[in-house]
């Protein structure tokens, strides 16, 4: 038996009427999620590059070396009594480093000037006899023969006297070569020979007690190539090489934990001829040490100049990348897409990376952003760099 469908109440037509709406909203929704939107460009950096002058340079890879290097050695042979330095202590000229026992030279002093005394009284009384003889041989008192023999006895008393001097002024050497001294200011090394010990002062035996270098200024010696040596001259002959007030060619020089070249040098050789097996030549450069940071057979990094002063392109070194083995930056056009710039690179200079080639100074160079750029012609939002140009 077929009973009758219930009337619908307000109630339930209200609920259809929503359940209804939800349905259509629920389409639109669907519709709206499904339709794609377009990313924002991404944000980059940019900043034009540093245009300012700089001199082309070599770098060279010197060594530092003393400009005065003393071999102490013995003069005299004997007894080493005393040691009076410490070892790597800084010494003045004429302090005494060693002494060797001064008793035997003291000695050897007064026989010498003992026999001095004697040797002039000798001599003063072949005087005496002469002057007497050339009287008598007036009154023919004595014979030719007499007379000859009193000069030639003065003569020998004076050759004498003359030998004993010597020895006396080779006495007080010896006396004064028992105290060695530095001859140099400088840094002295260890002493090679101990207090107790018999040292050499024969000459082709001599005994090496230690050794002294001077440490202000010092020198940086450097190999130059055949190719950068001819560059250097022609511009030297036409003037336009950089110098100092003086004419020097400067230097610049940096030690192995040293970023670039904190220390300023000037040229003071070059050798005079090259070394055929190389084809380079030898620089030597001086440099100040006031605080003796340099010490000799230290390696440096040495900047010379090869060029006339210029105008060149400077950007951070962390822009650039490295495409095998060719160097390249992301720039932005005027149309605000990304282009990608292969250059060639120079030097670091004031830690900036010198662009040679392949970069103008109107081009606005990527510098924060360039994981954002994932290809050429990219659009991007370039934002201004508040240091730009890039210092």
């Amino acid at each position: 038996m077929n009973r009758p469908k219930p009337l619908p109440t307000p109630f339930t037509t209200a609920i259809t009427a929503a359940l209804i709406g939800l349905a259509g909203c629920s389409k639109e929704g669907a519709g709206a999620a499904s339709a794609p939107t377009a990313a924002p460009p991404a944000t980059v950096t940019v900043a034009a590059p540093e245009s300012r002058e700089y001199i082309p340079t070599e770098t060279l890879t010197g060594r530092i070396d003393a400009v005065d290097s003393v071999e102490i050695r013995a003069r005299v042979s004997g007894f080493l009594a005393e040691v009076r330095f410490q070892a790597g202590q800084t010494v003045r000229k004429g302090d005494v480093l060693f002494v060797i026992d001064p008793r035997p030279f003291q000695a050897a002093l007064q026989r010498a000037e003992a026999d001095l005394e004697s040797a002039k009284t000798r001599a003063a009384q072949a005087d005496r006899d002469a002057a007497r003889a050339e009287q008598m041989l007036k009154t023919k008192a004595i014979s030719v023969e007499e007379a000859d023999q009193r000069r030639t006895r003065l003569s020998e008393a004076k050759a004498s006297v003359a030998v004993a001097e010597a020895a006396l002024v080779t006495a007080r050497l010896n006396v004064e070569y028992a105290e060695i001294r530095s001859p140099i200011d400088g840094r002295v090394s260890r002493a090679l020979v101990t207090p107790g010990n018999n040292v050499s002062g024969v000459d082709g035996a001599t005994t090496l007690l230690t050794t002294v270098v001077s440490v202000d200024p010092v020198y940086v010696y450097a190999d130059l190539d055949e190719s950068v040596l001819l560059r250097l001259n022609r511009f030297r002959r036409d003037g336009v090489l950089p110098v100092d007030a003086k004419g020097r060619i400067e230097v610049g020089v940096g030690l192995a934990d040293e970023t670039g070249y904190p220390h300023v040098g000037t040229v003071e050789s070059l050798d005079n001829r090259l070394d055929p097996s190389t084809g380079s030549l030898v620089l030597r450069a001086v440099l100040a040490n006031p605080d003796q940071r340099f010490v000799p057979g230290l390696f440096a990094r040495v900047s010379l100049p090869s060029g006339p002063k210029t105008t060149a392109l400077f950007v951070p070194d962390d822009v650039l990348g490295t495409e095998q083995s060719r160097k390249f930056l992301y720039t932005v056009s005027a149309s605000n897409t990304v282009e990608k710039k292969f250059v060639t690179t120079g030097p670091l200079s004031g830690g900036k990376r010198l662009v040679a080639s392949g970069l103008t100074p109107t081009d606005r160079v990527v510098v924060n952003g360039q994981l954002r750029i994932q290809f050429p012609g990219q659009p991007v939002a370039p934002v201004q760099a508040t240091n730009s140009p890039a210092r």
